[in-house]
């Protein structure tokens, strides 16, 4: 069988850290899954863990040059492997996800950190100290507000996309917005677990925030207007390149095969030169083939369901 073509993907990306608003910071590093840091007055949120506590370290080192201050509050954005099993080194009292998101980890976490593991080795360095799964101390349905000290920040679900489940942070005080997985930039979307035809109009409520600053979830933090609007309209048509190339097959009565030439004729061209672009391929075709046959729930993903798919689209 021909390798995932993330288990090829070996080489170290540069981590950046900038300031993007007053206080508020963003870990990028070259497509590789991003965290942000929201210092309050007295303690620090951190918004994504990283997939183990190795990695988690590296975020750790980077708040701790611009703070001393404890950190408090750990926002996980969803349920994915590579966003929240870095968790415990945070040592967080609070750990916050949607309920949707919790209800995932319950349903498919273990799988999820199975299959994640094996497609993208690279993303687990140290992952022999990953303690388990990670869980949430408190979660929330549509909208739930935080303070450090003064500072708010506010939680949003604000509807269904690269998971059921996805959650935006938006900090008032600055118009600055960090958003998981929702919004990528330059950087392909994963749609495995999406809901395709509900991503766009989450998308556009997003847009109605017309934030300063944006963390996407790979991909370079956005600090103008433009640029933020461009990820969105990039984010976008890259959902809707993807499912529309493999709903016409679905449609048509096609199979996987055919569906996966259409999608590569529609969005090679715009988006194969996206970091993690080959290895998101496979699994959109095949989340984007059964959203078109009215499969609602995405089918969880195991370790043995990614092989037989990956080797059926070679």
């Amino acid at each position: 069988m021909k390798k995932f073509a993330s288990q090829n993907d070996l080489d170290e990306k540069k981590i950046s850290f900038e300031e993007i608003g007053n206080d508020l910071f963003a870990f990028t590093a070259e497509g590789d899954p991003n965290s942000g840091i929201i210092v309050g007055d007295d303690s620090v949120m951190v918004i994504d863990a990283q997939a183990t506590p190795t990695l988690a370290r590296q975020v750790i080192q980077k708040v701790r040059s611009v703070t001393d201050k404890p950190i408090s509050h750990l926002v996980l954005s969803h349920y994915h492997a590579v966003r929240v099993l870095g968790a415990a080194e945070y040592k967080a009292s609070n750990i916050i996800m949607s309920s949707k998101a919790r209800s995932m980890v319950v349903e498919r976490g273990q799988e999820d950190w199975d299959s994640e593991f094996d497609r993208f080795p690279r993303l687990f360095k140290g992952h022999e100290e990953i303690s388990g799964l990670t869980w949430p101390t408190t979660t929330f349905d549509k909208k739930m507000s935080l303070f450090l000290g003064k500072r708010r920040v506010d939680l949003y679900f604000l509807g269904r996309a690269h998971t059921a489940g996805d959650i935006v942070i938006h900090v008032p005080d600055s118009n600055v917005l960090f958003t998981g997985d929702i919004v990528e930039y330059k950087s392909a979307c994963y749609c495995g677990d999406a809901h395709l035809q509900d991503w766009p109009k989450t998308l556009g409520k997003i847009a109605k925030f017309q934030a300063v600053s944006l963390v996407p979830g790979r991909g370079d933090a956005l600090t103008d207007p433009r640029q933020i609007n461009d990820a969105i309209e990039l984010t976008e048509d890259f959902v809707t390149s993807t499912f529309k190339s493999v709903s016409k097959i679905a449609y048509a009565g096609g199979d996987l095969k055919e569906a996966m030439s259409s999608c590569r004729d529609e969005c090679d061209k715009k988006f194969s030169g996206y970091a993690i672009y080959e290895h998101c391929l496979p699994f959109n075709v095949s989340r984007a083939f059964d959203e078109a046959k009215g499969i609602d729930h995405p089918r969880i993903w195991t370790a043995e369901r990614d092989k037989e798919m990956w080797d059926l689209l070679q």
